[in-house]
């Protein structure tokens, strides 16, 4: 008999018991949409809380809390670990800041000057390649008391002690662009690492060109050498964050990061997904166990018409055949039904999810591939359950229908 006659005949018999079939399709929605609502939080939750990992660029850094000095090379091992993501060299502390101004009413003493480059988390994803020179990025705070934007002008005042004299030094910088507020809290100023280094020189008593008077103005720059107290590293990703604060702790080097809540997110992730797996496995298993007595219960209440359908000519194959194509048949209408009510419900989750501030970033959310993933796993279950059934069915005879006439 072709696939086609035996589906036929599958679909119409569905039809003919449809009590027994709503039945079945009912006690597979049961278990299918409180699964995929329970998944659907899980997911949602742990997802919203990576996100506030990831969107967050201090849960990246692994900051450096003892100075040192360190050179070039260093910086570029460093940077070709698999686990850095951006690595850049800072000076010493004090060196680390400079006043802004425009004029006399606006300014900023002591802005954080930060040296940066292309792929700092801080400046999320900005294109920094014509940042070169004197070119500045701001902080939206330092923009704000300042009063400008991307292309205009601002002065940089650098403060130094030289021979027993107090003196400074001044540049005239162009604003490049000025981040959102969210992404600095402070008055800063992102440059380059030579503009930073440059700085460090002429605190030290160099006669850096550009900010010393002339070039009898401190010590010849051709003695400066080029060192690095710190540097801001960030990993590449927050899985990367344990890693590389390992390599630093290796080498002696004192670190801070935020570890412990990149570990408090996975713990709960690994909790939600024990909790789950507990009670997805029992819900499957009682399910399991449910359509396998179902269908042996429809095979024997059907058992003349099986032994009929084997007298007409239908082989053991065929049986079998007829038996899985009624499980999926039930399976899909089911699944449909179950991802129309998980829906409607997660609708209602999370509107009263939303309108928490505690939760406002929680929300019950399934992908298309878990969808898919849920779908070939019912359809699994489903079919184990059915050649159960039809094991028994295939052991009736085409004798038996004979002794009911």
């Amino acid at each position: 008999m072709k696939l086609r006659h035996i589906a036929g005949l599958s679909c119409a018999d569905l039809k003919h018991d449809w009590l027994v079939s709503l039945c079945m399709v009912t006690s597979l929605v049961a278990v299918i949409a409180p699964l995929l609502l329970l998944f659907g939080l899980k997911h949602g939750v742990v997802s919203a809380l990576q996100a506030q990992l990831v969107s967050d660029p201090r849960n990246l850094e692994v900051r450096m809390l003892s100075s040192g000095s360190y050179d070039d090379a260093w910086l570029e091992t460093l940077a070709r670990r698999p686990e850095a993501g951006f690595v850049v060299g800072l000076t010493r502390s004090l060196n680390t800041q400079a006043d802004l101004y425009v004029s006399g009413s606006q300014f900023v003493d002591g802005a954080e000057i930060v040296p940066t480059g292309q792929g700092d988390p801080i400046l999320a994803g900005m294109d920094v390649s014509g940042l070169e020179g004197r070119a500045v990025v701001l902080s939206a705070q330092a923009a704000k008391k300042l009063q400008v934007g991307p292309g205009d002008a601002v002065r940089m005042k650098v403060a130094r002690r030289l021979d027993g004299q107090d003196q400074h030094g001044i540049l005239v910088v162009t604003v490049y662009a000025v981040l959102a507020a969210e992404a600095y809290p402070r008055p800063a100023g992102f440059v380059r690492l030579a503009l930073l280094q440059d700085m460090e020189w002429y605190r030290d008593g160099y006669a850096v060109p550009g900010l010393a008077k002339d070039e009898a103005d401190g010590q010849p720059i051709t003695g400066a050498k080029r060192r690095y107290a710190k540097a801001r590293v960030y990993a590449r990703d927050i899985d990367s964050v344990q890693a590389l604060e390992a390599v630093l702790n290796g080498q002696r080097i004192e670190t801070a990061s935020r570890l412990a809540d990149i570990r408090n997110v996975k713990a709960i992730d690994h909790l939600l997904s024990t909790v789950f797996g507990v009670i997805a496995g029992t819900s499957i298993f009682g399910c399991l166990m449910s359509l396998v007595g179902a269908f042996l219960a429809n095979v024997r209440r059907k058992r003349r018409e099986i032994a009929t359908l084997r007298l007409i000519g239908m082989n053991g194959a065929a049986i079998t055949t007829y038996i899985v194509i009624q499980a999926l048949a039930l399976t899909a209408i089911a699944f449909l039904i179950g991802i129309g009510v998980y829906a409607a419900v997660s609708r209602v989750f999370n509107q009263l999810l939303g309108s928490s501030v505690d939760t406002g970033g929680f929300a019950a959310q399934v992908t298309p591939a878990h969808v898919m993933a849920a779908f070939s796993l019912t359809l699994a279950v489903a079919i184990l359950a059915s050649l159960w059934g039809a094991m028994s069915a295939r052991r009736i005879q085409p004798a038996e229908s004979l002794r009911e006439i």
